[in-house]
């Protein structure tokens, strides 16, 4: 039985950072108690994405933390990582844990119980719904409902994270859904503070999942 804890889902945007400025802030997240992580690299080149995610995977291991390649389950295999999350128009999660097998994490992005049961049926670990907000990432969003949400918490087993456009101030919105933890991305990668910021969400995730 794989053990991994989704309560704080951080994901990565290296979009307007240097380099080592990108990687002092993926630290402090993990040192503000990030409990897993995902790299998430739209436009490098499979060679760049694979050195990107050696260094990350270095520092994620330092704290004790998985890390999730977006999307691609090669690049995922090559820096050893320790799973790989799936949207809908990615290899299907069948087909990924044929290729990975059992020991792998694999996520999927639902946005319906159909596509959430699909998932589970197919061999997910956990599920990302949403977005519960519009984002600033450069990823196309379809806005999720929080009835939606619940729904897709009750008729799953498996892990269920919120993501999209979360941050500390509307949070509140996820009361009583069911929800194994939150997916952040600009809450943390472009705070000030970024462990700060880790820290407090850390927090109103320990109360929205109180219980789950």
């Amino acid at each position: 039985m794989k053990q991994f804890d989704t309560s704080l889902y951080f994901i990565t945007d290296s979009t307007g950072y240097e380099e080592e400025e990108f990687y002092r802030r993926v630290e402090a997240a993990l040192s503000g108690g990030v409990t897993i992580m995902q790299l998430r690299e739209k436009n490098k080149t499979t060679r760049e994405y694979i050195r990107l995610a050696e260094r990350v995977h270095e520092i994620a291991m330092r704290y004790g933390v998985p890390l999730i390649i977006d999307d691609r389950l090669d690049v995922a295999m090559a820096v050893n990582a320790e799973g790989v999350h799936l949207g809908q128009s990615d290899m299907p999660v069948s087909t990924a844990r044929r290729i990975a097998g059992d020991s792998m994490i694999i996520g999927a992005t639902t946005k319906t119980v159909e596509q959430a049961l699909e998932a589970v049926k197919s061999g997910a670990d956990y599920l990302g719904v949403g977005a519960i907000y519009p984002t600033t990432t450069k990823v196309k969003t379809v806005l999720t409902s929080v009835d939606t949400l619940r729904a897709i918490c009750s008729a799953v087993s498996i892990p269920v994270n919120a993501i999209g456009g979360l941050n500390k101030d509307n949070c509140h919105v996820l009361e009583n859904t069911g929800i194994a933890g939150i997916c952040v991305v600009s809450a943390i990668m472009k705070s000030d503070d970024p462990q700060k910021a880790a820290s407090e969400l850390k927090e109103i995730s320990r109360l929205l999942t109180k219980g789950v």
